[in-house]
């Protein structure tokens, strides 16, 4: 199979055709329904797309994605399709319109393939809070994938598509990329678009990437950058592709990340490792200090949730999405529709978002969460001034058993290192970074300065090199372990 553009657009140059890469994902899509990483499969406009592609690459006039087959996360808009959030409140409601990200895409030929799973609204850390039951990680059976783009992350690692469409709020790309051996990206807020993308906390979402491949991360983020007129927080900041790049990079390890005591000894001992390979190719490691991180969860979640709770009025059940056959009644239509169109955690985050926002609480809860996202701003800022990129684990630990978790504020806690740069706004990047003794991959996070992705992919090829990943050994070993480690024992 073809794990990445390059290898598309080979197999294109050899014979293939677009449809005869449509249907052997297919295949493969319905060789894997165990991993419940699909909700639906646009198979009859897949393939018309690629008839499509296939005359544009007959005349010469294909886009640079031609015949890259695309998944998209159920909370992005696609044209005619079905979109639900994974939640049962939007069951059967079907989009008018394109997302601007996936437009961009499309407009380059791009083959969109299906829907994916996803937590519910995207708020969660495991995919399990979908309501058409969770995602499966590929590498190991009954383990979760991470969340809320968990669907998104399996798809591109157990090669169901070539890259696929995620949304990060608190960590939703990056996390699942890191417990899943793929590349996950959080551009800098306003970089890409969000126009189509189902909002859970405005002010923090943003639509990111998983590929299998850093060379189709910086692609995609060129292809679908830019400002949109729909979009009113988008940038019109220039997408940068600098030549003059430091050769030797300054980077910022964060202390509290490296000494945080739910940090695995096994992936704390793996990134010491790195970090003196990074010293002796002449790269500067600072050692910095950033002791807001117990912050973080909490004013995220005082924030995201406030915004959740204004956000998700809307669904009410007397303008679309399910209504309640047993409600009589405006008032019970609303109270009766949201109770059962909304799972568990929505309602908790619901919840939790109105009592910060009620008389007597907005001082004391929303208005300081505010000032502490000015002060980690701040001081984020003023690290970066110092350093070329920070550096920390993306997440404390590899992926856990499916029903392991079972107190919210634990699952919440998942998020700790990832929850940093959506606060901020900054770009971040998961790559891969190892596979652990359990294993189960686990990765490596960098963040740099807003609007700075050419500098974060530049640390991250650097990154690489020291590391010495190769995406075969990746897929070899989640599909065959252990014995292709004799043959490439690189990581």
């Amino acid at each position: 199979m073809y794990r990445t553009i390059a290898a598309i657009q080979n197999a294109l140059h050899s014979g293939k055709t677009a449809l005869d890469l449509v249907e052997e994902h297919l295949a493969r899509i319905s060789a894997h329904q165990h991993l419940n990483a699909f909700l639906e499969v646009f198979a009859d406009s897949a393939r018309a797309q690629a008839r499509l592609v296939d005359q544009k690459i007959q005349s010469g006039t294909a886009g640079r994605l031609a015949g890259v087959i695309v998944g998209i996360k159920d909370n992005i808009c696609y044209k005619d399709h079905k979109v639900s959030a994974s939640s049962k409140i939007l069951a059967g409601f079907e989009s008018i319109y394109n997302s601007t990200v996936l437009q961009r895409l499309i407009d380059q030929d791009a083959i969109v393939i299906g829907r994916l799973n996803c937590d519910e609204f995207a708020m969660g850390s495991s995919n399990e809070n979908s309501a058409f039951g969770p995602v499966q990680n590929n590498w190991k059976p009954n383990y979760v994938p991470g969340g809320s783009s968990g669907g998104s992350a399996v798809a591109v690692s157990a090669n169901l598509c070539t890259v696929s469409l995620g949304s990060d709020t608190g960590g939703s790309v990056r996390q699942p990329a890191s417990w899943t051996g793929t590349f996950g990206i959080k551009p800098t807020y306003g970089r890409l678009s969000r126009y189509g993308l189902i909002a859970y906390a405005s002010s923090f979402d943003q639509i990111g990437f998983f590929t299998n491949d850093l060379a189709d991360t910086k692609l995609l983020l060129e292809i679908t950058a830019g400002q949109d007129p729909y979009d009113a927080t988008s940038s019109s900041e220039p997408n940068l592709v600098r030549t003059n790049l430091p050769e030797k990079l300054k980077i910022g390890v964060l202390n509290e990340c490296l000494t945080h005591p739910g940090l695995d000894a096994e992936i704390k001992e793996k990134l010491n490792q790195t970090l003196r390979k990074l010293e002796e190719k002449g790269h500067e490691i600072i050692d910095v200090s950033f002791p807001y991180l117990e912050y973080m969860v909490p004013t995220y979640y005082v924030l995201t949730t406030a915004e959740a709770s204004s956000n998700l009025s809307r669904f009410d059940g007397v303008h679309y999405g399910y209504r309640s056959a047993d409600a009589k009644g405006v008032e019970e239509t609303y109270v009766k529709s949201r109770s059962e169109g909304f799972g568990p955690e929505v309602q908790r985050r619901i919840m939790t978002g109105t009592f910060v926002l009620s008389h007597g609480y907005y001082d004391a809860y929303y208005t300081k969460g505010q000032q502490v996202r000015r002060i980690l701003k701040d001081r984020t800022t003023a690290l970066l001034a110092e350093c070329d990129v920070l550096l920390s684990p993306t997440t404390p630990t590899t992926a856990f058993e499916m029903n392991a978790v079972k107190d919210p504020i634990q699952m919440y806690l998942q998020d700790i290192f990832t929850v940093h740069a959506n606060l901020t706004g900054n770009p971040a990047i998961s790559i891969p970074f190892g596979v652990h003794s359990n294993g189960l991959p686990f990765g490596i996070q960098l963040m740099a300065r807003d609007f700075e992705e050419d500098l974060l992919f530049h640390a991250s090829e650097n990154l690489q090199a020291v590391i010495g990943w190769n995406g075969w050994f990746l897929y070899c070993y989640s599909f065959h372990p252990p014995s292709c480690l004799v043959k490439n024992p690189r990581i």
